[in-house]
């Protein structure tokens, strides 16, 4: 993931700062709960396409 897009990409429904997980391809919204896929290097910031984050996860720094 591009650290100057990560820099200005928001969560759509909090509007805070996202967390890449490499790992799982995924963008986190930690105030949101939701988890937003990476496809094809790019995010799909949709909230229909989010995954609801665990409770481990949303915990985990």
């Amino acid at each position: 993931m591009d650290k100057k897009l990560l820099d200005i990409l928001v969560c759509p429904v909090t509007k805070t700062p996202l967390e890449y997980n490499k790992e799982t391809n995924e963008l986190f919204a930690r105030a949101s709960g939701l988890a937003y896929p990476v496809r094809d290097d790019i995010p799909v910031l949709l909230e229909n396409e989010a995954r609801e984050l665990t409770p481990e996860e949303r915990d985990a720094k």
